[in-house]
């Protein structure tokens, strides 16, 4: 008597082992696109995640912010969280996000090297031109085709992606509007694209704004961060670095998106102060 009243009770609440199961229904952020890559030679993934209202308002425009390591399983879920509440709060400008998957990262993401040791562990590395060139020639073009951009490009990556995207704004300054390298990976092949830094950049004088931040392995040893600098900050009037040694290179990326955001899609409308968004750039010396 006692179990059959047990199971009368479970049933009437709705927690027991009669309970109909809910429906479910995917959640749906975005789309992926197939490029045939003529510069990687092979088809690459590309996803897109457009701002909440993108189909709700058919006439308005919006800026692109181009992910590096953009990936499902990478750094997508993340960047474009942080872009969607960044809009959400007025924060950040609206934007449609382009997360570039990589697979192969230290042969799209960094430049050639002649150090035997690197080669040996990485025979691929070097093929950062192709990439970009993909960037440039393939990618760009298929967003601004398909979808409603107003024209302001901006990229985003962290480590070795920011250390591409380094490279990318001392070689090719004007692929984008915005350029944010968080903590990119400078100590590369000894500190080599900083070393190298004033040849790559030339004669170059229209420098984007610039967000760099470093935590704290890099602060300590800033040598490569002080040498780029020392090239950069006599031109670049739009530059902004953040030193944090209190976050580390596993946490800074998860900690200074929003910010990074900030600074390279403004709002329209700069937040209320009470909120608190600030960028924080650290004093220029």
């Amino acid at each position: 008597m006692r179990i059959l009243l047990l199971i009368a009770a479970l049933m009437l609440s709705g927690t027991g082992f009669a309970q109909t199961p809910p429906e479910t229904h995917p959640i749906t952020i975005g789309v992926n696109h197939g490029i045939a890559s003529e510069p990687l030679g092979e088809t690459r993934a590309i996803n897109v995640v457009l701002p909440a209202r993108y189909d709700q308002e058919p006439t308005k425009h919006y800026p692109v912010l181009y992910l590096i390591d953009g990936g499902v399983e990478q750094d997508l879920l993340h960047v474009s969280g942080a872009a969607h509440l960044g809009a959400l709060w007025g924060r950040s400008a609206e934007a449609i996000v382009v997360g570039v998957e990589t697979k192969d990262r230290r042969k799209e993401l960094v430049g050639p090297t002649s150090d035997p040791e690197l080669l040996k562990r990485y025979p691929t590395a070097g093929a950062s031109a192709q990439f970009r060139a993909f960037l440039r020639d393939e990618v760009i073009p298929l967003i601004e085709r398909s979808y409603r951009t107003n024209g302001r490009n901006a990229v985003l990556g962290e480590s070795l992606a920011g250390l591409f995207i380094v490279e990318t704004y001392l070689k090719e300054p004007a692929l984008f509007d915005a350029y944010a390298a968080i903590d990119p990976s400078l100590w590369w092949d000894n500190e080599a694209l900083s070393k190298n830094a004033a040849a790559l950049a030339g004669d170059q004088r229209r420098w984007p704004p610039l967000y760099m931040a470093m935590a704290k392995e890099q602060a300590e040893e800033p040598s490569a961060m002080n040498r780029l600098l020392g090239i950069l900050r006599p031109d670049v009037r739009n530059l902004c670095l953040v030193a944090r040694p209190d976050l580390l290179h596993s946490t800074i990326y998860q900690q200074l998106t929003p910010q990074a955001l900030q600074f390279i899609l403004p709002p329209a409308e700069a937040p209320p102060p009470e909120f608190g968004f600030e960028v924080q750039c650290s004093p220029k010396s």
